[in-house]
């Protein structure tokens, strides 16, 4: 009797493990599912709760719509001129664009050079420093009169904000590998491109990544900054024009044309990340 009853009791175990092992799947899911939808509503109440607080603060404090429009007036100008931001932000959005492509692909040719030639890190690091902390508001007029008052100095713009911020977070990535890695790669004789392409490219991703999604915002950024200078089109002559114009409903629906691309940009980026970086992610629940 003994003997038939353990098998009984080892499947009653078995089947009492495999219950709980779904249990805990069924859970797991739950919550994961949980934090996602949490992820997407809590920013959606939030931009509620802004326009609430908003929109409050006009009725209560009685202020006027040259200083502060209320968001109803805001969205009001957001449909009825829909077409003319639109018009406004297409060169903006070429000008960020081709400035991120411009400033990023010339950093990771440079952060690859460095990697390989130290004494060209030494020599030009320097130099990128001290352009990066020059303010854009000054860079501007220079890169108007070398190159003109058409798109050229609002990519050139765009691209030097891009250009170190990328330029620093690729280097280390390029750097980031573990003596071990190389020590195998070398055991195995591979070739300089292949421990480029097989090793520090993929430790380098993650951090290239993480600058590209701060280029996305500072692009945007730059060529705003760089239509201030000179400029009848885009996000940044629409925002001079309607501060002189003492029209505060466009002025503010001009920010949020502008702001909504800039976020657009981003996301774009995030999702690349996490299309292209899936080994990378980690998924705290």
């Amino acid at each position: 009797m003994a003997n038939q009853a353990e098998p009984v009791a080892q499947s009653v175990a078995m089947a009492g493990a495999f219950v709980e092992d779904a249990e805990a799947q069924a859970r797991f899911a739950a919550r994961k599912r949980y934090l996602a939808w949490r992820g997407r509503l809590l920013p959606v109440a939030a931009v509620v709760v802004f326009l609430v607080l908003w929109w409050g603060a006009v009725e209560i404090f009685d202020i006027k719509p040259f200083i502060a429009p209320s968001p109803v007036a805001v969205a009001e100008v957001l449909y009825t001129r829909f077409d003319m931001l639109m018009s406004n932000l297409l060169p903006t959005a070429i000008e960020a664009v081709c400035g991120f492509l411009l400033g990023n692909l010339s950093a990771i040719s440079l952060a690859t050079v460095f990697v390989y030639r130290k004494t060209m890190e030494e020599a030009l690091f320097p130099i990128a420093v001290m352009v990066n902390t020059i303010p854009v508001v000054a860079k501007a007029p220079i890169l108007v009169l070398l190159l003109g008052n058409g798109m050229e100095p609002k990519i050139a713009i765009a691209a030097i904000i891009c250009f170190f911020p990328t330029l620093v977070n690729m280097t280390r990535g390029l750097r980031d590998v573990r003596a071990e890695q190389l020590e195998l790669m070398r055991i195995l004789s591979a070739t300089p491109s292949e421990v480029f392409w097989r090793i520090r490219v993929p430790n380098a991703l993650p951090y290239l990544f993480s600058a590209l999604k701060i280029a996305a915002s500072t692009a945007v950024i730059g060529a705003i900054v760089g239509e201030w200078i000179g400029s009848t089109r885009g996000i940044g002559a629409l925002i001079i024009q309607s501060t002189y114009n003492f029209d505060s409903p466009l002025l503010y629906a001009t920010i949020v044309v502008g702001s909504s691309f800039s976020a657009l940009f981003f996301g774009v980026i995030s999702l690349a990340e996490k299309r292209l970086l899936r080994w990378n992610v980690t998924h705290n629940v």
